[in-house]
């Protein structure tokens, strides 16, 4: 990991780059302009895609939630570097990816000072060919073996001591027979214990539940998470 001070702020980057990241590369019309734009994905705010080096990228601004997004869109307090919503998650993600965790690449994230504030971006490998979840129970039923699967995933996190602050259905992707995590925004690597395992699984399958609600052919069922929880606890946590 390497760190760059720009006039602005900072920008922290993965070690195997072939060339180091400048300030354009967190601005989205800079890719545009050279149709280095691959696609995107449309949620509360757009995320973008990138191809770039012979890779595919994933470009994500840092927005607020809740009722304090009225109030400040996307500035945050910063604390100090280690402590700003982009640098956390790329420092996670850098051991967790190094430690050969289910999880994309880090390549760059961007911090820019505006007096007590500051705004960030990151940068992170695109898992090509995946997708995310719910939109494949949406569209077709996992087997036993798979729901066994993501359970023994999660399980193997947690016994790690990962804490994923927003565990739901579109944070996993599935390729091919792989699950992976994403979005660790908040995330941490905290002293393992069961009342916070507890709520992230909780938690996901309140998303189950909610998606189901919504959408009633999401091939969902009680039964599917009671084959989740056989291979989360396969492993001794």
């Amino acid at each position: 990991m390497q760190l760059i001070k720009t006039d602005v702020g900072y920008i922290v980057f993965n070690d195997g780059l072939p060339e180091n990241p400048s300030k354009n590369w967190f601005n989205i019309e800079y890719w545009r302009e050279n149709k280095a734009i691959v696609g995107s994905s449309q949620g509360r705010y757009t995320t973008w895609f990138i191809h770039h080096l012979g890779e595919n990228w994933v470009l994500r601004h840092y927005y607020r939630g809740g009722l304090i997004e009225k109030i400040s869109r996307d500035r945050y307090l910063f604390c100090g570097l280690k402590r700003t919503r982009a640098m956390a998650e790329f420092n996670l993600l850098n051991i967790l990816y190094r430690e050969k965790f289910a999880v994309p690449k880090p390549i760059a994230a961007n911090i820019i000072r505006q007096g007590l504030y500051y705004r960030a971006d990151l940068i992170i490998e695109r898992i090509n060919d995946a997708e995310d979840l719910l939109a494949r129970l949406d569209r077709a039923s996992m087997t036993q073996e798979e729901w066994f699967a993501l359970g023994l995933c999660i399980a193997q996190f947690h016994q790690r001591g990962v804490y994923h602050a927003d565990l739901n259905a579109k944070n996993i992707l599935l390729d091919k027979n792989k699950f992976y995590l994403i979005d660790f925004d908040r995330g941490e690597i905290k002293k393992p214990h069961s009342s916070w395992k507890q709520a992230n699984l909780k938690r996901l399958l309140r998303s189950f539940n909610k998606e189901k609600a919504k959408s009633s052919k999401l091939a969902f069922t009680l039964n599917n998470w009671q084959q989740l929880q056989q291979g989360y606890q396969s492993i001794k946590q």
